[in-house]
Order: C-alpha cells, then structure tokens, then sequence
C-alpha cells in the first residue's frame, strides 16, 4: 500500500482531472520549488496547454477551482504562466503524520514491479589484504542491496572472490622456490601467504622465467592437477576466513562466496558457443570478439589467449550466464569501480551478442577513488596503499579520544564502551563515504570522526539518542504519544520534511544513489533540532500538544533509524561524549 503524501495528493487531482476531461498522466505533484508560497506543485497546465488548445493559466485556473471545494487544501493558486500551487490544510498534514506513525513500513511504498537482482561486489583476492579501494564498494554495494530490499525486491548477493588467475600459480611457485614442494603450504596462515605473493609479485616482474613457471603452474591448478589443486583449495580457504573478518566488520552481507574458478566449466561452454555462432575468430592464436562499430571503436574481447588460457572477461560472461541458468535474474548490478568501465561495456556487449542473459538488465555502477588530502587514491604514510583493517583502526582510535573511559560514566565498563567506538567509527566510516555521490571521488577526511556535529554519521546517530533521552523522560513523568495536531510553523515544516521520506527512498531505489538516504537523513536530523528548539515538548503549552509532539519525535527518531540501517549504520541508543 502507497501511503506517500505525493500519491494522495496524485489521486486527488486525478479525479479533479477527470472530471475536467483532462489527461490524468499530467496529474503529477511535486515539492514546491518556492515553500515560502506552497507546499506542493502541479505544473500538468503547461503541458496540457498544447493539447486542449488553451492557455495555460486558464487551465489551471478551472483545476484551482476544482480543488478549492476540497477542506484537505488550506489554499490553492496559480502562478506565473500557469503553476498549480498547493497549500495542505493542518487538520490533512496531521492526519497523515498519523497513518505515516501507524504503519509499519513507515509509508514507504514497494517497487511497482519486485524482480530477482543478483548484486557483484566486494571483489576480494586471494592473499591480498582488503584496501580502502575494497571500502566503497563494500559499503556502497550493502547500501544498495538494503534499499533494493527495502522495496521489495530479492537479492541475491555475490563477493566474487578472485581466485583463479595467474596470481594463484605465483604464489605456489615462489612457495616451490623457496621450500622445495608445496608440501608445508597447508600450514601457512594469511600473513605469510601474503608474503609470498609479494615477492612472487616482485620476482614475476623481473624475470621471465619465473613468470612462465607461474603461468604453467596456474594451468595445473586450472586442470585439477589434485598436489597443486589442493595446495590452492588451502590458499582460497584461508583467504576467504580473513576477508570474511573485515566484512563482518562493515556488516557487509554475501548470500554467495563464489570465485572465479566456480564459472570455469561455464567458460568453457561461452567459447564453445562463440564459436558456434559464428560470432568469434582466431587471432595470432587467441580467440577473440570484435566489438567495433560505427559508434566507438572498442578492444576486442580475448576469450581464450594466446597459451591457451581464458582471457580476463570471459570470467565475468561465464558468471553473467550462471547467474541467469542458475539464479534466473532479472536484473544483475555490479558495484566497482569506475575504471573498469570499458571492461564491463564489453562484457555486457558479448554478452548480448550470443543471448546468454535474454531480457536481464545489466548495469555497472562505477564508484571514485577514496583519496587523501593531496587528492590522490588514500595511502600509508611509507606510501603503500591504505589497508582497510588499518584504516577501521585509525577511525576507531579517534573515535575512542572522544568518548569516556570505561568507568567514568556508570554502568559504561570496557565492553559498552568499545560497542560505542565501534558503533560511532563505523558510522563515521560510511557516511563520509555514503553522503558522496557515487560516482566521485572523496577526500577521507580523518578528523570528521571525532565529530558529533555537521553533515557525519555521528551527527545523526546523535539524534536518534536525543529523541530516545527525550522519550525517556517524558516516559517517566507518565507523558505518551497521541493524536498528532499541527499548530506551528515547526510542526508544519516538520511534518512536511516526514513526508518527503517515500520519495527519498524512491529516488534512491530508482537512481541506485545512496547519497539521496544519506542527504535526506540530515536533513531531517537539523529540521527535528529546529523544531525542537521552537516547539518545546515537555513545556508544550498544553498536554495534547506535548503528546502530538511527543509522536513527531518517535516518528523522526523511527525514521532515522530505519535511514541509518539502509546505510549499514546501527543506532546507539545513548551517545556519550568526553567532559
């Protein structure tokens, strides 16, 4: 059920349209851009002038006319060559506030048409710690798959591990190099597989030979050779617990631990296919697929190499045609970074020329860089790349410099403490990532942990516990929620910016932006600090009005809450700060 304001106000106007003979597809309101006249808009008279043969203005009038009849509209005007403006009436706007703090969804409507989406991100690798290039898409791609949930929609998400390329036959090869046989390697744990993919990495560069080793090497892992097969299976193993770690931590969630060596065999078929269609070709050896039209000139796609191996977005063609065969999408998301946005315009091109995803939508959502102060990609001070373990360390000791030491505040020991600076660094974590457009880049900026005021997580999670304070108090001098009435310009402006919530949640769902849940929450956050400071609730002037405002409160804090959660952000129920 759609309890948003704008679709009330939509019906509303549809029978004044019909009843006018007018075309209800323009019976379509939107917030006012001028609140100091109204609070909503029609602007259909503009477009239906052409069609009816009228003025503008005419047509609007006889609209104004129609729905001045209506006691839901304290006023109704037009302006200009023919703008629709709508003023609700207190008693409309209360009631609505009402059904809005009834429902449990929070009147936040479901997706028209709920389909299957299969989201890819996190693209970990096997013996490469998480960096803060792994940061956004972990925490934009949970934000995403919440909100697509939120509505209504079944996902299925996939971390994509990679696991199954050259990078595996390296690090045995430098393990054979340095012991002999690969007999000790079920007894290395991820610091010391690490290590030898950092020197494998370095001596693969240098010289040839080690990276031809590495090459054959990976082909025995590919081929099920069981000595190097199950010297990898012990490599993936290990990999995946230690990512697993960090991604708890940023309470990302996987449906699916799949890698690369699981669209194998599907590769195998893709060429097969190819090759069938016609649509590929032998290349100096390699078996490739042009791309180039009239439009852009594009690479071809190398499916299999030169030396027999697949080439690097066979993978990801293979585990678009395992997500539709086996996971039947309708829809499958990729969150990663920009830069690889030629890679998936290919992918998704072949992908359509051999029909392996018919009527699938496929969409890249490319991410910026998380950079440092210089503008450049975020790095260690020695300047290596930042881990993400390190830097969830850095926020977390700045957070703790500004909360109380265990103890100093009673009934807050070591453990409710450490709940809190986890709580706090990683909702500071997120929502300096979340509040960015996507597409761009941001600047990490340290010093905002500490910040429980401007536009950060913890400004938010700051309200949520000054309502609940609020609550709190009022709880014990016997003060309820009741009936919501609308008296003051707080109310109002209050009660408006609530309504606007279906429609950020929409347009977040629609746009796959986060940053719109992340705008809309703060603010919600300053108007409620507004209306606070305006609309006294204990010291309302009458004890109806302190209740109504009381709802207000719990709606706002109930709201931001679920706002919070959609980020991947918890809510403390107290926030403390150092004296």
């Amino acid at each position: 059920m759609n309890l948003s304001l704008e679709n009330a106000l939509n019906q509303k106007l549809k029978q004044v349209f019909a009843a006018l003979s007018l075309d209800p597809a323009q019976a379509v309101v939107k917030v006012s851009d001028r609140p100091d006249l109204s609070d909503f808009q029609c602007n259909g008279a503009l477009a239906l002038a052409k069609q009816e043969h009228k003025n503008p203005r005419e047509i609007a009038a006889a609209i104004a006319a129609k729905l001045a009849e209506d006691q839901d509209f304290a006023k109704i005007s037009v302006d200009g060559p023919g703008f629709l403006n709508i003023t609700l009436s207190d008693a409309f706007l209360a009631a609505h506030m009402q059904r809005i703090s009834a429902d449990q969804a929070l009147g936040i409507a479901q997706a028209e048409k709920p389909h299957k989406i299969v989201m890819d991100f996190g693209g970990p690798n096997v013996a490469k710690a998480l960096h803060v290039g792994h940061l956004r898409s972990a925490v934009v791609g949970e934000a995403i798959r919440r909100i697509e949930m939120l509505v209504g929609n079944e996902v299925i998400s996939d971390v994509h591990f990679g696991d199954w390329g050259t990078p595996m036959g390296m690090i045995l090869a430098e393990i054979i190099r340095q012991d002999g046989d690969l007999s000790k390697v079920e007894t290395y744990d991820i610091k010391q597989i690490s290590a030898f993919y950092k020197q494998a990495n370095i001596r693969c560069k240098e010289d040839e030979a080690a990276k031809e080793q590495a090459r054959l090497i990976t082909t025995k892992i590919q081929d099920k050779e069981p000595e190097y097969y199950r010297a990898w299976q012990h490599l993936r193993k290990v990999s995946v617990e230690d990512v697993k770690k960090n991604y708890h931590e940023l309470d990302a969630h996987f449906d699916l631990w799949l890698g690369e060596s699981d669209a194998h065999e599907a590769c195998k078929e893709v060429v097969r296919l190819a090759a069938e269609k016609g649509v590929s070709e032998i290349d100096n050896g390699a078996t490739i697929i042009r791309l180039d039209d009239d439009k852009k000139q594009k690479p071809p796609v190398i499916l299999v190499k030169s030396d027999g191996g697949f080439g690097y977005q066979l993978t990801d063609i293979a585990t678009i045609k395992m997500r539709y065969d086996d996971l039947h999408a309708d829809e499958i998301i990729y969150v990663v970074d920009k830069r690889q946005a030629l890679h998936f315009e290919q992918v998704f091109e072949v992908t359509e020329k051999l029909g392996l995803a018919p009527g699938v939508k496929l969409l890249h959502i490319g991410f910026g860089t998380v950079n440092g102060a210089d503008g450049k990609p975020f790095k260690t001070r020695d300047g290596g790349v930042m881990n993400l373990e390190d830097l969830i360390k850095l926020s977390k000791d700045k957070v703790r410099e500004s909360l109380p030491a265990p103890g100093e505040v009673e009934g807050y020991g070591k453990k409710e403490i450490e709940t809190m600076v986890n709580q706090i660094a990683m909702a500071a974590i997120k929502f300096q990532d979340l509040k960015n457009n996507i597409a761009s880049g941001y600047v990490f900026e340290l010093e905002d942990f500490a910040k429980f005021e401007g536009k950060t997580g913890p400004y938010i999670q700051y309200a949520v516990a000054r309502i609940n304070s609020i609550l709190r108090k009022a709880a014990e001098k016997g003060l309820t929620p009741a009936a919501v009435v609308i008296e003051t310009k707080a109310e109002r402006d209050l009660a408006l910016k609530i309504a606007q919530l279906n429609a950020a949640v929409m347009r977040a769902h629609n746009e796959k932006e986060p940053s719109i849940i992340a705008d809309y929450a703060y603010t919600l956050a300053q108007v409620f600090s507004s209306f606070y400071n305006e609309a006294p609730i204990m010291a309302a002037a009458t004890p109806e009005l302190a209740r109504s405002r009381l709802t207000l409160a719990g709606l706002v804090r109930d709201i931001l809450v679920k706002l919070l959660y959609l980020l991947g952000i918890e809510a403390p129920e107290v926030m403390l700060k150092k004296a």
